[in-house]
């Protein structure tokens, strides 16, 4: 799948899938310790808004699910020239009545913003982008969930977290592909974490951390993530 720069409404997978990868990878770097810090936190994590990424430096999104099948995604990347563009660009412009305008504003009034999309009926959509415009952030913030070959690389790295051999032979593991279908079909288990994991004691994955995040994403649910 190929993200346009600047991207396209099509470009993105439906919002089930791009939650399904996403969420998958944010259980697996769940972390006790960092539960809580909001703002502060960095990497992939779930919490009660959404899904999040934050890289520590250039790019920082949000998949917020609102009711529905309703889901906004909004970020930026430096990459993005919307937010620097001249005449401004309003990235909420035919927005639905249903985004979380408060917080999308909050944001725009910081210069935190460099995009908006919004999901319904099966559909994204975003404002329209004045011609010449020459990238929103979309595919460098976007690519990794979106298509599956990077969601797998981030799931390889997440597997290699372990410092010890674990208690399970490789074979036993279940392979990255694997979980990923379970996430996908929102039929993960906490057995299944743990397997891939390797029933590692060393500390290297904290697993109560990840049982919390299973059950934020709703990816044992059989059906996609409700609204909070």
């Amino acid at each position: 799948m190929t993200i346009h720069r600047p991207g396209l409404p099509g470009d993105l997978p439906p919002a089930e899938l791009l939650w399904a990868h996403w969420a998958l990878v944010a259980v697996l770097e769940a972390n006790t310790g960092a539960e809580g810090r909001g703002v502060h936190r960095t990497g992939h994590w779930i919490d009660a808004a959404g899904l999040h990424l934050d890289d520590c430096g250039s790019t920082r999104w949000t998949l917020a699910p609102l009711g529905g099948g309703r889901y906004a995604l909004y970020g930026e990347d430096e990459s993005s020239a919307v937010k620097w563009h001249e005449p401004p660009v309003d990235m909420l412009a035919g927005g639905p009545d249903w985004l979380p305008y408060e917080t999308l504003r909050d944001l725009l009034r910081g210069w935190e913003l460099g995009c908006v999309y919004w999901y319904e009926n099966g559909a994204w959509a975003r404002a329209p982008y004045p011609r010449g415009l020459s990238d929103d952030g979309l595919d460098c913030g976007m690519s990794r969930f979106a298509v599956r070959e990077e969601v797998l690389g981030l799931l390889a790295g997440a597997g290699e977290d372990c410092v010890c051999d674990g208690d399970l032979p490789s074979a036993d593991r279940p392979a990255a592909a694997d979980l990923l279908d379970a996430a996908v079909g929102y039929r993960l288990t906490a057995p299944m974490l743990e397997a891939f994991t390797g029933g590692c004691g060393c500390g290297g994955h904290d697993l109560p951390a990840m049982h919390r995040a299973l059950r934020l994403s709703g990816l044992s649910e059989g059906a996609p993530v409700p609204a909070r």
